[in-house]
């Protein structure tokens, strides 16, 4: 299933691409500032025109509690979302990969405090796994400049 809507993003993408030269519009490959070592096989975020597209952003590096991988995953967002030349505020849309169903709630709670005005739309989904054992969240996430 996960590999299906991530064929399902990139062909988005690859649309979305395509349609912006077809308009005019640029598209520029966004990196967090002091992104050092090779690239990842894809872009941490893309922005098309005035749309920031965020790949889904991961928080394992901050350790085993759930409530501090949200926190550095959303961290991530922030950080994306600024390097783009945007701010949170104008995060419309996110889709939250859980692991475990009984972390919805803990998620809410460290989301209202990043999100605490005008949240962006959301869809939580609780998937088996992701992309390595230790990681219990992904968010990503459709922004505007």
């Amino acid at each position: 299933m996960r590999i299906r809507i991530l064929a399902i993003a990139a062909a988005v993408l690859a649309v979305a691409g395509t349609a912006a030269g077809a308009q005019g519009l640029t598209r520029e490959v966004v990196t967090p500032p002091g992104a050092t070592g090779p690239a990842p096989p894809f872009s941490p975020a893309v922005k098309v025109g005035n749309t920031i597209y965020l790949a889904g952003q991961v928080g394992g590096d901050a350790g085993p509690e759930f409530r501090d991988q949200v926190a550095a995953a959303l961290k991530k967002v922030q950080v994306l979302v600024e390097a783009a030349g945007s701010t949170l505020a104008n995060v419309d849309r996110c889709t939250v990969f859980l692991t475990r169903q009984s972390d919805f709630a803990a998620m809410n709670e460290v989301w209202r405090g990043v999100f605490a005005d005008k949240p962006p739309a959301r869809s939580t989904i609780v998937v088996a796994a992701l992309a390595a054992p230790a990681l219990l969240v992904e968010v990503e996430c459709l922004a505007h400049l």
